[in-house]
Order: structure tokens, then C-alpha cells, then sequence
């Protein structure tokens, strides 16, 4: 159950507030669905990756297959890519929260009460990490099902708003595919190869995994439905948070509204468990890379590290998000969820299929 909850959280992530896929406009939530049936597939090749290197976690695949002077550089840019998105995900809380319901808050001191909370995670271990993922999971469900039937009790919803389904035809719809759609969240699954060694029941992660990669497609795509239906494709698609914007509009009977705090409280939630399974991969990996013994003496200074990053990379909202979708996606994530793996996949079936050793 671990798995799966910690999964569903992960690929949720930031999504309850950005609309995913959004560039695609109306038919968003087409691109959604398509990029989670690629995100199954991505899936399986890594944890086919990781039966091929049965034991090992992500950034010893490479040393392994590569070698000492060529792997061992190529392992180190995960960890520390991960590190730079923990940062990505505190510049998201810097933004948001003193934009919605903290407006006289300053940015660090929300960041660093997350960061901390964060740290006391990391030292508890993965096992309460995924304890509380079991705990806070039934109750993300029910909110999200609560914003949904009070979206629909609100009058507020335009069926006109969704036709024609394609909105601007298939070439945009395969743009919000490609890369932003399958690496955002998808592609960015790698990382739990950090964490499957630990699993006992290794033949169940591709099902789990891939049970988890279909629910969360399900829920964000039905959040895109309701934005569009309600706010329309312009609005949609130029919001910088629409998912914040749909619910401030909900009123049921004069009596029920104001309920920003339900998405505030979403995206605290599933912002939490990402940083922390970042913040974790990352951790572990960097003590697998320098072979040190003990990874709580990396837990404060990535921390550190976190916060730093995520109160400078960007002076505004929009440069955050243009890096997030024009950037990142492009120059960093392609290479380091597709290419990468992908070239390691076909050099590790050679090897194995020709009795090939390095030394």
C-alpha cells in the first residue's frame, strides 16, 4: 500500500493547482490521458531497468553498465537534479501561499517550517514517509471529491465551454504531450528507483506502479475537464494557478464559498510528499555516490541546499514557470528520463544477452 499511495501522491504533485497540459487549451485533459498511457509505458522500461540490475538503485545502473569514469558522472546529475527540483517545488509554496492565503507571511518563513517537517520525515525514514502517505492519502481522495460535487452543486459549470473536444486540433494536443506532459510528472518516476531495492515484493512494482500512474491521470485529467468547464479555455490556459481560480468561484446557496483553503491544502499535501521523496532519492543517492556510510549527515545541508534554491532561482512567478515548461523539459528532463535510460536499456541487453564485463 506504501508504494502505491507514495506513487499517486508523487505523479499528483503540483498539478492541483497548475493545469497540466494547459497549453492544449480545451482539450487538455486529452493530453492528459494520452501522456498517461505513454507515463505506463515509461513505466515499464524503468522497472525492467530495474530487474536487469536486480539490488541496485538508480545511480549505480550506470556505473555498472558504463563504467567507473563514464557512469559514475552521468549517476551524479540525478541526485543533484533532484535537489534543484525540491528547490522548484518551495519556489511553487513561495508563490502560491503568499498570493492565496498568507499575504503578509514572508516567503522563507512558510519554506522553512515545510523544510523542517520535511527533515524530521527524512530522518523517521521511508517507512514513516509511506505511513503518512497511507494516512493523508483517503483524505486528498475525499477532498478532491468534495471540490468535485461542489463544483457541480454550484451552477457554475458551461458544457459549450469543452467543444469542440479537440479544441485547436491534434498538433497542439501532442505539444502538451511532448516532452512537458510525460516528464513533468511521469518521466520524473525514475526517481523511485531509488526506492524499489527496498521493496521486498519486487514483482509487484511494475502492477503498482502502473495502477498508480492510471489513477493519477484519472484525477488530474477530471480537474482539467472541470477548469475548462468552468473557466473557459482562455482563462485556462493564461491562469498561472486555474486550479486556485476554480475553486474561489464555487458558491453553493450563498452559503458555501471561500474555500481556498481546500487547494491550498491539496497542493501543501502532494508538495510535501514530492519534496520529501526528492529530497530522499537524492540523499541516498549522493551517500551510494561518495560511499559514505551513514545519509543523515546529508539530510540538514540538502535542506539547506532546498531552500536556498527555491528563494532564488527565480525573481517572479512567470520566470518560475516558463523555466518549468520551456527549460527544464528541453535541456534537462528529455535527456535524463528518455535518452539516458533509453541507452542504458539497449547497452545492459547486450551485455547481458553477450556475457560482456567491463572492468
Amino acid at each position: 500500500m506504501h508504494r502505491s499511495t507514495l506513487t499517486t501522491l508523487y505523479q499528483i504533485g503540483t498539478t492541483v493547482i497548475f493545469g497540466f497540459a494547459s497549453v492544449a487549451g480545451r482539450a487538455a485533459w486529452i493530453s492528459v490521458l494520452i501522456s498517461t498511457c505513454i507515463g505506463v509505458g515509461i513505466n515499464l522500461l524503468y522497472v525492467t531497468l530495474m530487474h536487469m540490475h536486480p539490488g541496485l538503485t538508480l545511480v549505480q545502473w550506470y556505473p555498472k553498465q558504463f563504467g567507473k569514469w563514464l557512469g559514475t558522472p552521468i549517476a551524479w546529475m540525478y541526485p543533484l537534479q533532484l535537489l534543484y527540483v525540491a528547490g522548484r517545488i518551495i519556489g511553487d509554496l513561495r508563490f502560491l501561499i503568499p498570493n492565496t492565503l498568507l499575504p503578509k507571511t514572508p516567503h522563507v518563513i512558510i519554506s522553512s517550517i515545510v523544510l523542517i517537517v520535511a527533515a524530521y520525515a527524512l530522518f523517521s525514514g521511508i517507512e514513516i514517509i509511506g505511513r503518512l502517505g497511507e494516512l493523508f492519502f483517503p483524505i486528498i481522495i475525499l477532498l478532491f471529491f468534495t471540490q468535485v460535487i461542489l463544483i457541480l452543486s454550484s451552477d457554475i459549470i458551461n458544457p459549450q465551454y469543452i467543444k469542440p473536444i479537440t479544441g485547436k486540433g491534434w498538433k497542439t494536443i501532442w505539444e502538451s504531450v511532448w516532452p512537458l506532459g510525460i516528464t513533468q510528472t511521469f518521466g520524473q518516476t525514475i526517481e523511485f528507483a531509488m526506492i524499489w531495492p527496498l521493496v521486498k515484493e519486487s514483482k509487484k512494482i511494475f502492477k503498482v506502479s502502473a495502477i498508480a500512474t492510471i489513477i493519477s491521470g484519472i484525477v488530474i485529467a477530471s480537474l482539467d475537464i472541470l477548469a475548462v468547464l468552468v473557466l473557459g479555455e482562455g482563462t485556462f490556459s493564461r491562469s498561472i494557478f486555474p486550479m486556485f481560480r476554480l475553486i474561489r468561484i464555487i458558491n453553493v446557496g450563498n452559503f458555501i464559498e471561500n474555500l481556498d483553503a481546500i487547494n491550498v491544502l491539496l497542493f501543501l499535501t502532494t508538495a510535501f510528499f514530492k519534496i520529501c521523496l526528492h529530497l530522499f532519492a537524492a540523499i541516498r543517492g549522493i551517500q551510494q555516490l561518495s560511499y559514505a556510510k551513514n545519509s543523515r549527515v546529508f539530510i540538514l545541508p540538502a535542506i539547506v541546499i532546498v531552500l536556498y534554491l527555491g528563494m532564488n532561482m527565480a525573481a517572479n512567478a512567470p520566470e518560475h514557470i516558463e523555466a518549468g515548461l520551456k527549460i527544464l523539459p528541453y535541456n534537462l528532463w528529455i535527456l535524463l528520463f528518455f535518452v539516458l535510460p533509453g541507452i542504458l536499456f539497449i547497452v545492459a541487453w547486450i551485455r547481458n544477452r553477450f556475457k560482456i564485463t567491463i572492468q
